[in-house]
């Protein structure tokens, strides 16, 4: 079947996990050469192609809106070439967002055609696999959440290895976290250096980039507000807490509990010193001191010239 000349161009949408990629009846490749033969077959231009890979860690499907934006853009481009319904929606606004459109989609693999000229069966059919691709999504949401429950329950931490930690393939083929040996150290000695009381985060963070802690991937030097999360991050004494409950873990501690929850009472204003020492020294430094709290009231240099 041949299109008119104002309706010959047309985009193609491919989406695939990570996981189905590795399949090749699901892969990228496959679903653009079934595609690009059905266009060829059909009469049709390829005015664009859109590809969305989902990993695990991101789930967002930037090529899906893209696509929505060039078809809101291209009034001459209504026609819509995706392999079959799973591929291409999520969820009902996914359905919704492309209905307002006013295209023609052609799933090839189920041999439809869907437009506003359809009839209310092919519209009814078609909405009830909208549903299924759905349910199917919502399904692999709750088996994952189901099986990293699971892992918790094993004392395997379920998620991405914290600074300090990586995450390795475990004797039966689970994804486990064991410690890193360039950074554990480090982080090892954060917890001490704090502890102390004798450090503000801002200094702490600074001896811990000076020892060398940085992002893994990027090699980016780690920010304070990171510095914070780790020293509050219980999963470092061997225990961590998942969906709310306390859970063993079956991994190396890299500090006691002691020390975590010493950290944790400095971190609260606690334990803190409450004359800590300062990078400069001012004149009456320590002999002035809060009321309510007991901490000293200290100078600070502005504009590097002028005391406050």
């Amino acid at each position: 079947m041949l299109c008119d000349p104002a309706r010959r161009q047309a985009v193609i949408y491919a989406r695939v996990s990570s996981k189905e990629q590795e399949k090749e009846g699901f892969s990228i490749p496959a679903q653009l050469k079934l595609l690009k033969e059905y266009a060829t077959a059909q009469g049709f231009m390829v005015a664009q192609e859109y590809v969305d890979v989902e990993t695990a860690k991101q789930t967002g499907r930037a090529a899906f809106g893209e696509m929505v934006a060039y078809l809101k853009a291209h009034i001459g481009v209504r026609v819509l070439l995706v392999e079959k319904t799973d591929r291409l929606y999520r969820n009902l606004k996914d359905w919704v967002t492309l209905d307002e459109l006013e295209i023609e989609i052609h799933f090839p693999k189920e041999g439809v055609v869907l437009s506003r000229e359809s009839r209310s069966s092919e519209k009814f059919m078609h909405g009830i696999k909208v549903l299924m691709a759905k349910n199917y999504v919502d399904n692999l949401s709750e088996e994952t959440r189901k099986g990293m429950l699971e892992k918790a329950e094993q004392g395997i931490w379920p998620s991405f290895a914290p600074l300090g930690y990586r995450n390795i393939a475990g004797p039966d083929g689970k994804k486990i976290i064991a410690t890193d040996p360039a950074v554990a150290p480090i982080v090892s000695k954060l917890f001490k250096w704090y502890a102390t009381g004798q450090y503000s985060l801002q200094e702490v963070a600074r001896k811990a980039r000076d020892a060398g802690l940085v992002y893994r991937k990027s090699g980016a030097k780690v920010p304070v507000s990171t510095v914070h999360s780790i020293l509050r991050n219980r999963l470092y004494t061997g225990q961590f807490e998942w969906n709310g409950k306390l859970y063993q873990g079956k991994y190396e501690a890299l500090v006691s509990v002691e020390l975590w929850e010493r950290v944790q009472g400095v971190l609260d204003g606690r334990h803190a010193k409450k004359h800590r020492r300062m990078k400069h020294d001012f004149a009456f430094s320590g002999l002035i001191a809060c009321a309510k709290c007991g901490c000293s009231v200290v100078g600070e240099i502005k504009k590097q010239r002028y005391v406050y």
